[in-house]
């Protein structure tokens, strides 16, 4: 039986994607307690961008790095398996990510032996377990809102993406792929930040953070944004590379079917 459905093209062609997805999904929830300056990493000055009477820069975490090729493969996906494959995706990527966490946790609490805590002294760091902890072990706000804003943004993406096909039809990939992941990146962007650091502190706040204005969600999401409309922008071509690649796979006839398909689905 597994040979018969790896030798399906269409079935196999979205298993890889699917595992492209829920990799980059997951990776990109881990990297992102990382903070760092895009600036700084280019080798660049500090832009002192100005906005809402306060300066930013681009300080961002290193999911960044990730995201918008999340969001460029739900338009694949979209393009040849609909919306139903998309929300298949998403929801249970969501779910392989709550699990991961979950994991996390539970190995947060294993009693460290003696040698793993100094096993990185000479390399920096002075109690590996404490290390460990921080790292994987993200505030539950960060958590909660990040899984959120994932399937909001699924859900505007795909919505967005067959809005713009149904007026553009099968001309125009560059609109409806890289439009909807636009429109998709700013919810994203938005709603991670106002339920992290606004809306979750009002309502669940052990650790007295504080808690952010809207001013301040509101220019750091624009912050964010920029960047992730840069990188939308720059990945463009990458998008009919793909589509280049599909269509070379599946075959002409195979790949139009599947798009008709996919447009009732």
């Amino acid at each position: 039986m597994i040979t018969n459905i790896l030798k399906d093209k269409p079935t196999r062609l979205f298993l890889i994607l699917s595992g492209f997805f829920v990799a980059n999904a997951l990776i990109a929830e881990i990297i992102g307690v990382k903070l760092f300056s895009l600036e700084a990493t280019l080798g660049l000055p500090a832009i002192n961008l100005k906005l809402m009477g306060e300066v930013y820069n681009f300080n961002m975490t290193a999911g960044v790095l990730l995201w918008p090729v999340v969001f460029i493969m739900t338009d694949i996906i979209n393009e040849y398996y609909g919306t139903k494959g998309v929300r298949f995706l998403s929801f249970m990527t969501a779910g392989l990510i709550l699990f991961a966490f979950i994991i996390f946790f539970l190995a947060i609490r294993l009693t460290p032996t003696e040698f793993f805590i100094s096993s990185k002294v000479n390399s920096g760091v002075p109690d590996m377990d404490k290390a460990y902890n921080q790292i994987l072990g993200q505030s539950s706000l960060i958590i909660v809102a990040s899984l959120i804003a994932f399937l909001i943004g699924q859900l505007v993406d795909v919505f967005t993406f067959h809005r713009i096909k149904k007026v553009t039809g099968e001309k125009k990939i560059w609109l409806r792929a890289t439009g909807s992941t636009l429109v998709s990146q700013l919810v994203d962007s938005f709603v991670v930040l106002f339920i992290a650091f606004n809306l979750g502190p009002r309502i669940y706040n052990p650790d007295g953070n504080p808690i952010w204005s809207m001013n301040l969600v509101l220019s750091v999401c624009i912050v964010n944004y920029i960047y992730k409309f840069i990188v939308a922008i720059v990945l463009t071509p990458v998008i009919y590379w793909i589509h280049g690649v599909i269509e070379r796979y599946l075959g002409h006839d195979m790949a139009a079917d599947m798009k008709r398909a996919a447009m009732n689905r």
